[in-house]
């Protein structure tokens, strides 16, 4: 997850957002992100998003720990965009589950939503994902890393 540039977008999906849902008990705007490290991967998860397939996200502890993020919690609420920063939806973790990544689930990998759905693709792409981002910075992925698994409830689209 990469926060994205903000757009006018992003403001605009929020406001209409409040204006609809006035009892919502977060006011100030939320953090806009969108998801992979690349356009292709990004938007095709927005679209996911969207289309309420994909249903959840998995970040690395390596990641929160780096960059000095809180972890997720029950009831955040995030404006998710494509790679340019136009928002597309907005969601809200509904639930957090820390694990290893070698117990990453098969109906985990199917609530995430990407690809053919399956463990092992799922398995192969985050692999080669958190490969990438902790190269860097002269670290290795492995197998007994944490991955925060944060599934989450659309609660609004454009």
């Amino acid at each position: 997850m990469k926060e994205s540039n903000k757009k006018e977008s992003v403001t605009l999906i929020w406001e209409r957002f409040l204006q609809e849902n006035p009892m919502n008990k977060r006011i100030q705007e939320p953090i806009s992100f969108y998801f992979c490290d690349n356009k292709e991967d990004a938007d095709q998860c927005a679209s996911l998003v969207v289309q309420g397939i994909k249903q959840a996200t998995a970040t690395s502890l390596w990641w929160f720990e780096k960059n000095h993020e809180k972890l997720p919690e029950v009831g955040d609420q995030y404006i998710i965009t494509d790679w340019e920063g136009n928002a597309k939806a907005i969601i809200e973790t509904i639930k957090v589950v820390p694990t290893p990544y070698n117990e990453i689930t098969a109906e985990f990998a199917e609530i995430e939503g990407e690809g053919d759905k399956s463990l092992a693709y799922w398995k192969r792409v985050h692999e080669a994902f958190f490969t990438r981002e902790m190269e860097p910075y002269g670290e290795k992925f492995d197998e007994n890393m944490m991955i925060i698994c944060e599934h989450f409830k659309i609660i609004y689209r454009m």
